[in-house]
C-alpha cells in the first residue's frame, strides 16, 4: 500500500512544481511560500481532525517533538529555497535538481540512521545524479 501513497506523492509534487511556477509569477517567493504553508497547515490539521487523531498530540515524546520541529525547520528552508529557485529557473530544471534530495538522503541515512548501501541503491543514486546533470547542464 505504501507504493500507492508514494506514487500519489510524486504526482502531487509534480503538480506542485507546475502550479507554483504559474502562481509565483510577480509574487515574492517568500510570500508565496508563506501562502502555500498556510494552506498545508490547514489541510494537515483538517486531516488530523477528520481522522480523529488530535488526542495523539499529548502522546508525542520530547524526542519526537525535537525532531519534528527540526524537520519543520528543514522543510521551511527547503520550501523557501525551492520557491526562490522556481522563480529564477525553469520548473523542469528546478525539479530535477530538487530530486538530488534522494542522493543526499541516502548519504545522510547512512551516517545518521546507519542504513546500508546496496548495489541497487548506489546504481540508482548514480543514475539520479547523472540524470540531473544531463537535464540541467
Amino acid at each position: 500500500m505504501w507504493i500507492v501513497f508514494a506514487l500519489l506523492s510524486a504526482v502531487f509534487a509534480a503538480l506542485t512544481s507546475i502550479l507554483a511556477k504559474i502562481g509565483i509569477d510577480g509574487v515574492n517567493s517568500n510570500l508565496a511560500t508563506a501562502v502555500r504553508t498556510v494552506v498545508v497547515v490547514v489541510m494537515s490539521w483538517l486531516m488530523v481532525f477528520v481522522t480523529n487523531n488530535q488526542s495523539g498530540l499529548s502522546e508525542i515524546s520530547r524526542k519526537s517533538w525535537i525532531f519534528l520541529i527540526l524537520s519543520g525547520i528543514a522543510t521551511g528552508a527547503s520550501w523557501l529555497c525551492y520557491y526562490k529557485a522556481l522563480q529564477m529557473g525553469s520548473a523542469t530544471e528546478v525539479a530535477a535538481v530538487d530530486k538530488l534530495s534522494i542522493v543526499f538522503t541516502l548519504i545522510l541515512a547512512f551516517f545518521f540512521l546507519h542504513d546500508t548501501f546496496t548495489m541497487k541503491s548506489l546504481i540508482g543514486c548514480a543514475l539520479i545524479a547523472t540524470g540531473t546533470i544531463i537535464m540541467v547542464w
